[in-house]
């Protein structure tokens, strides 16, 4: 592949010129395209050491407002990246809907030797990598960001000559390390990790462009060229969509033919088989909970120091006693070692994004804990009965979510995912009882006599979340919650079982 480019492309000056002053306005022209559209766009410059990402990133802003795109270096590596999965030194900086974002190296060659040892990838993560990285460039394309990946070839001996030339330069000569000259040594080496890298995340919806870069002048006219082509073609990709839909040109049969399987196909009653009857006798669950809260309470140490981190979804009925369960399991841990996150409607900003942005945000660093009360599971929930999300869209979020919690996985977080659930007598017998308790009021609104209405489409959608997103190794547990004392007790007893495995 890369062996195969030809690297003695070059241009003249005066031709350089002319062409770059004309790319520059249409670039910036389309800088306020982007915007209006609202359209995220990543440019990823890969490549070899001096083959002048530096440099050509630069040129490439030049014509752009810089309010309005962000610039990461992502060979810096802090604490922080470390002690998360890597995706989400990433995840995190993805722009907003209008922005642009570049980063000067990225998430495809986290694999390579050398940079695997430095982002300390373990075995888990190396053998599922490229499976992670293609599932997120697909989830942020499918999401509407436009991903333009840019690779820097040079040649062998031009590598060599440009460290040469940067060693005599003493306010430069500090860009030129060992690791460099162990690349220019191992090229041929490298240059097939660098083919295998492209070969396993180059497809149709997220392709590399290979620029030649002996010429730095060639080099920039082919990335402006590349990146206004990929820009253009979004543009007209989202106004012919935008009139398909305000004029379809397929008749109401052929376009149910087209849509994903329906709901039926999928259905199951894993509700409806829970045994609500479950209870703890009061002196069996003083004795419990203060055994397994004193257990769960070293085992939060245990995390610290063998730098596990866990994170814990809590799903369920309104009313199915949520906030008594996490009060109950945190009651005894150190609180600088766990955070809980409350999810209620996104904002402004995280609607700007794709919509796991903000939970890739709160994911616990290594030897924390994160609580979700209520998760990115919203998805296929109430987004999906209450219509804020396209069938489409919420149909696809199954694999989605499998994925990311597959790379959480893969980095070591141990995940338990729990559905309270509680029958509809003993829903709107807290109902009545938090209306008629001033102290309590506030914790029953309008909403939730909204969404008891729609009781039996949610147990539709509950079900299906269930069989679609329990996996091996991010399980769902239901949690029989009428008596919520019993739910407490098992939700405990699941969780520091299973810390009890995973720590030793």
């Amino acid at each position: 592949m890369l062996d195969k480019i030809d690297l003695n492309q070059t241009m003249e000056k005066h031709s350089y010129k002319q062409e770059l002053k004309d790319l520059e306005k249409r670039l910036a022209f389309l800088q306020t395209k982007i915007q209006e559209l609202g359209i995220p766009v990543i440019c990823a410059f890969e490549g070899w050491s001096a083959s002048g990402k530096g440099t050509l990133i630069g040129r490439v802003l030049y014509p752009l407002d810089p309010r309005h795109f962000n610039v990461y270096t992502m060979d810096k590596i802090n604490e922080d990246s470390l002690m998360r999965p890597f995706l989400w030194s990433f995840w995190i900086k993805t722009p907003s809907r209008g922005r642009i974002a570049i980063f000067d190296k990225s998430w495809n060659r986290m694999i390579l030797p050398g940079a695997a040892e430095k982002w300390k990838l373990s075995a888990a993560v190396k053998s599922n990598y490229f499976s992670d990285v293609n599932a997120f460039e697909k989830q942020l394309i499918d999401d509407g960001t436009l991903i333009i990946k840019l690779f820097l070839h040079i040649s062998k001996d031009e590598q060599k000559k440009r460290f040469k030339d940067l060693e005599k330069n003493p306010d430069a000569n500090w860009r030129v390390n060992q690791h460099d000259w162990e690349q220019n040594k191992e090229y041929d080496n490298v240059l097939k990790h660098f083919n295998e890298m492209i070969h396993q995340t180059n497809f149709s919806w997220s392709p590399w462009h290979i620029i030649e870069s002996n010429d730095s002048k060639f080099a920039t006219i082919k990335i402006y060229k590349t990146i206004i082509s990929r820009v253009e073609e979004e543009i007209v990709r989202r106004q012919v969509r935008a009139e398909a839909v305000e004029t379809p040109f397929v008749t109401a049969e052929e376009e149910d033919s087209l849509r994903p399987p329906k709901v039926e196909a999928f259905k199951v009653n894993i509700l409806s088989a829970v045994d609500l009857s479950k209870t703890v006798k009061e002196g069996e669950y003083k004795h419990k909970l203060s055994y397994l809260q004193g257990k769960i309470a070293e085992q939060g140490f245990k995390m610290y120091t063998h730098r596990k981190s866990v994170a814990i979804v809590y799903e369920g009925w309104d009313a199915a006693g949520k906030g008594g369960n996490i009060k109950r399991l945190t009651e005894q841990l150190d609180p600088r070692a766990y955070e809980v996150v409350p999810i209620a409607a996104p904002s402004k900003e995280e609607l700007s994004h794709h919509y796991l942005w903000r939970f890739y945000n709160k994911m616990p660093k290594d030897g924390h804990l994160a609580i979700f009360d209520r998760s990115w599971y919203g998805r296929v929930m109430v987004e999906r009965i209450e219509g804020f999300t396209p069938e489409a869209d919420w149909r696809r979020a199954y694999k989605e979510i499998n994925d990311m919690e597959a790379h959480l996985s893969n980095h070591g977080v141990i995940i338990f995912k729990f559905w309270l659930h509680i029958d509809q007598d003993e829903q709107l017998a807290r109902f009545e009882s938090r209306k008629n308790d001033p102290s309590k009021q506030y914790k029953i609104t309008d909403e939730d006599w909204r969404n008891r209405e729609k009781w039996d489409e949610y147990v539709t959608a509950v079900d299906e979340m269930l069989l679609l997103t329990n996996t091996r190794n991010a399980p769902w547990t239901v949690v029989e919650s009428n008596d919520k004392k019993y739910a407490r007790i098992k939700t405990l007893e699941i969780v520091t079982n299973e810390l009890d495995k995973q720590l030793k």
